[in-house]
């Protein structure tokens, strides 16, 4: 894997610029932001993502280590290539990103072209638990953030959203159980809390 380039901007296009390493230019796709702060001539070190299709080689390029690693994380979720992930991080930037999808913000995940109310949530429930506390603060709740309590609240939200509930009626019931029970860790049992307080609704 190409996992940065550094060299002269040998051009710098709507979607990607071209970066001349060792005597080789190197087609570097990259949002809008990133392709703003180059400029022809000058030297250049961006971190770097080689996807590998059967009929390509596309790299793309941050500005940041954590762009880079969120820009995986990103494809990660299904439904989710290397394209989409790049718009993803030309509308938000990594802290908003981490924000979004940490706090189920779907108000500002379908401000990103191609991500609907759905696709939002589907990506809240797969990423909120990888991404990681957002500026390296602790989630609130420990027994939710601790390891193992986010992987069953992944569960449990997917079995009930998959049961017709909207992901936010979801996590609502799920943390509210959590909260009450902070101990519990056993999947079942909590599915059933959690719909016991969702049935009257």
């Amino acid at each position: 894997m190409i996992a940065s380039v550094r060299g002269t901007v040998l051009s710098v296009s709507l979607d990607h610029a071209v970066v001349e390493v060792g005597g080789v230019g190197f087609a570097v796709y990259a949002t809008p932001a990133t392709l703003a702060g180059l400029r022809r001539g000058e030297e250049t070190h961006l971190a770097t993502s080689l996807v590998v299709r059967e009929d390509s080689l596309t790299l793309y390029g941050f500005a940041t280590a954590e762009a880079q690693e969120l820009f995986g994380l990103l494809q990660s979720a299904s439904g989710v290539g290397p394209r989409l992930a790049l718009a993803t991080l030309a509308v938000l930037d990594p802290e908003q990103l981490r924000h979004a999808l940490a706090d189920g913000n779907l108000t500002l995940l379908t401000q990103v072209p191609g991500i609907g109310k759905k696709s939002a949530e589907r990506l809240t429930l797969e990423l909120r638990d990888k991404v990681g506390a957002p500026g390296g603060s602790v989630p609130e709740n420990g027994q939710i953030g601790a390891a193992g309590g986010g992987r069953l609240r992944s569960e449990v939200c997917d079995a009930l959203v998959g049961l017709g509930f909207s992901a936010k009626q979801a996590e609502q019931s799920v943390e509210s159980v959590l909260a009450a029970d902070g101990t519990e860790t056993d999947t079942s049992a909590v599915l059933r809390k959690a719909l016991a307080k969702l049935g009257p609704q």
